[in-house]
């Protein structure tokens, strides 16, 4: 596995080794030890996956303290465009996002600790989405930030967008309780 630093401190676009032969391919997706080596210690709590039809933009989701949450995602099925959100006071990066490419044959995969928000667009006739995170889902402590309100070309035009995703406020409105903390992982 490859982790490549990005612009936003603490998040990584991960390449994990494919090994492929006449039978398909096999992924690993995660070794604990691996990511311990990279300096990223997790400790996953709950797994989930969606499955999206195209042009579908799930997020800008993550949770409150004291229910935030560290996540890995990745695609097994289709090609997403994957976009995090720096949302942390105070940080040198705030409100600038990357976007990258998800798909299940590159198998790439991208980690962001607390203080990001997470979404994507389905560019492929569906999806699956793996994530896995570090608390529990809360309900009362789950939020977003509304997707087209921080600069991102989504570069869809009849997005599909749920009500409650539409219904997030915009960045700027945003008082966000995350606090920059240099050399997060």
């Amino acid at each position: 596995m490859e982790f490549k630093k990005t612009k936003l401190e603490g998040v990584y676009i991960i390449e994990p080794s494919i090994f492929e032969d006449d039978r398909g391919i096999f992924i690993k997706a995660y070794n604990d030890s691996i990511f311990e080596n990279a300096g990223i210690e997790l400790e996953f709590k709950e797994s989930f996956y969606s499955i999206s039809k195209r042009n579908v933009i799930r997020g800008m989701h993550f949770q409150l303290p004291p229910h935030d949450y560290a996540k890995l995602v990745y695609v097994t099925e289709g090609v997403i465009v994957d976009v995090v959100l720096d949302i942390r006071k105070n940080s040198p990066t705030y409100a600038e996002y990357i976007s990258v490419q998800l798909s299940s044959r590159n198998a790439r995969q991208i980690y962001m600790p607390q203080g990001f928000a997470h979404g994507f667009a389905v560019i492929s006739n569906s999806a699956t989405v793996t994530y896995l995170q570090t608390a529990i889902h809360s309900p009362e402590y789950d939020t977003g930030i509304r997707w087209d309100s921080f600069g991102m070309d989504w570069n869809l035009k009849n997005p599909i967008i749920s009500e409650r995703d539409r219904n997030f406020p915009k960045l700027e409105e945003f008082d966000s309780p995350f606090l920059y903390n240099k050399g997060q992982k």
